[in-house]
């Protein structure tokens, strides 16, 4: 069963995306702070994939991205980054900094699976 780790500090958001994974078959972990997210990232056993929040209250997601991009331990895990913050050029700042793929907030729970399937297989969604 593929393992998802969603960095997210919204309730609502949080359980939402757990409720979609968990139906499709997907076991998640969950991290409401960007430094319990960038220690279970690294941590065994690793997630097959991460669902990153920009918006954190601790860290951006940004550093959140970089630090676990830098690290020693893993900078192979895919990254999506699921946030409401999409301003111009956000995207494209993501996908350059090292996010594997870009979903908007709010997002449709009827698509999400689709979507996330389309970036893991390395066709990021527009």
């Amino acid at each position: 069963m593929p393992k998802a780790l969603i960095i997210e500090d919204t309730p609502d958001n949080m359980a939402l995306i757990t409720f979609i994974f968990n139906k499709n078959g997907i076991e998640t972990m969950e991290a409401e702070t960007g430094r319990k997210g960038i220690d279970m990232a690294l941590a065994a056993p690793r997630p097959d994939f991460i669902i990153l929040d920009i918006q954190l209250p601790d860290m951006s997601g940004n550093e959140v991205l970089k630090a676990i991009r830098s690290s020693e331990t893993d900078d192979s895990i895919p990254i999506i980054a699921m946030t409401s913050y999409a301003m111009s050029g956000d995207r494209e700042e993501l996908l350059a900094a090292g996010c594997t793929g870009y979903i908007e907030k709010p997002i449709d729970p009827m698509t999400v699976m689709e979507e996330i399937g389309e970036i893991l297989r390395g066709k990021v969604a527009e």
